[in-house]
């Protein structure tokens, strides 16, 4: 059986290595790339990312692969955003003023709570291991969780929330103050992780190798 095929989007943002380590773990060739046709040729496609918004969005922009990534979903293609790279596939972010994003999930990049639901302070960014719960609309039958099981930890690192507008959208929740934080988000084949799978131990690798099974 031939090794699943899997390329990471090479823009400059996010450190791709450990992405890399994480899926070769899981039994994938990876490759690591930023030429829209070996991207839209590809079987999997992931987009990672740290740091801002606007600059990541920037970046896609000056690759020319910001119609490369809205391709894929119509394609059909897998793809999977982590941390910035979720935030990425919704409409817009509120961060350093309103940036439009690649559109493929309705809804809005938002601040993280700087309260809690009591009314505390609350550190910002959230950083730390989390328990993951199913959203309200959500099961995590046929989803990239459906190997997970509820109250598994994963290691989130973020300051900004990804929140759809259709609850359908929402697979995943985590708890940070009181305030339910979308954790995975899905549409179709695309599916969104605020946290880290590749540093989320055993539980972000099954999250990964489902991805490679895809």
């Amino acid at each position: 059986m031939s090794a699943p095929d899997v390329t990471v989007i090479d823009y400059g943002v996010g450190n791709l290595l450990s992405v890399q380590r994480g899926l070769e773990h899981c039994g994938a060739s990876v490759t690591l790339t930023a030429d829209p046709e070996r991207i839209l040729a590809a079987e999997r496609v992931v987009l990672p990312g740290v740091g801002a918004f606007g600059n990541a969005m920037r970046a896609l922009e000056q690759l020319n692969l910001v119609e490369v990534i809205r391709g894929l979903a119509s394609r059909q293609t897998p793809l999977l955003g982590i941390c910035l790279g979720m935030q990425l596939l919704l409409e817009e972010s509120e961060e350093f003023g309103i940036t439009a994003g690649l559109g493929l999930i309705p809804g809005r990049v938002v601040p993280v709570p700087a309260q809690s639901v009591s009314g505390q302070a609350q550190k910002i960014p959230h950083i730390g291991w989390s328990a993951l719960q199913p959203s309200a609309a959500s099961s995590w039958s046929g989803t990239l969780l459906q190997d997970t099981r509820p109250g598994d930890a994963a290691y989130f690192v973020h300051s900004f929330m990804a929140v759809p507008t259709d609850p359908a959208h929402r697979i995943a929740d985590c708890v940070y103050g009181g305030h339910l934080i979308p954790a995975v988000i899905g549409r179709d084949r695309i599916t969104g992780c605020q946290f880290h799978p590749e540093k989320s131990g055993e539980v972000g690798l099954r999250i990964l190798r489902r991805f490679c099974a895809d």
